[in-house]
């Protein structure tokens, strides 16, 4: 399943993409609004790791695919916008991968 760089990239953008969406939607009104901080630290730690994990799968598909360096920082950035992710896999990477003949 994760044989490759384009799918293990394209599976922890989506990972990476939810659990910041969870934290976001989910976990910081609990804490915030009903005073129950315990799934903010679980998420945002999961979402910490994840975050770590998009990185080094950046850099892997950015090396493997010969992706630019102004392209790159595309999905760097859209790490840090809320639904980042799941845009820069429909604009961005999709294209990248069906040059190539990823599903």
């Amino acid at each position: 399943m994760l044989r490759n760089p384009y799918t293990r990239f394209k599976w922890v953008a989506f990972f990476e993409g939810s659990s910041f969406l969870i934290l976001l939607f989910i976990c910081m009104p609990l804490k915030y609004g009903f005073d129950i901080p315990y799934p903010n630290k679980v998420f945002g730690m999961m979402h910490g790791l994840l975050t770590v994990l998009y990185l080094f799968a950046l850099i892997d598909f950015t090396v493997n695919y010969k992706v630019s360096l102004s392209k790159s920082l595309l999905f760097l950035i859209a790490s840090l916008v809320p639904f980042g992710t799941f845009y820069a896999e429909k604009k961005w990477l999709r294209p990248i991968g069906a040059l190539r003949g990823e599903h």
